[in-house]
């Protein structure tokens, strides 16, 4: 088998909706900056705090 299992990769909570995600390729380089786990989440977090 090549590369990691999926069981392996590394997982965060979203900031918004509070569920885990895991690690994606597209994030490799960002991983550490990551904190929402769609786009939807970021969008809804950002209307939050424009909103205050």
């Amino acid at each position: 088998m090549r590369g990691v299992a999926k069981a392996d990769l590394p997982t965060k909570t979203c900031a918004t909706c509070g569920r885990p995600f895991t690690w994606r390729k597209k994030w490799e380089r960002v991983w550490a900056e990551v904190k929402y786990c769609s786009d939807k989440c970021r969008t809804l977090k950002s209307n939050k705090t424009s909103s205050r």
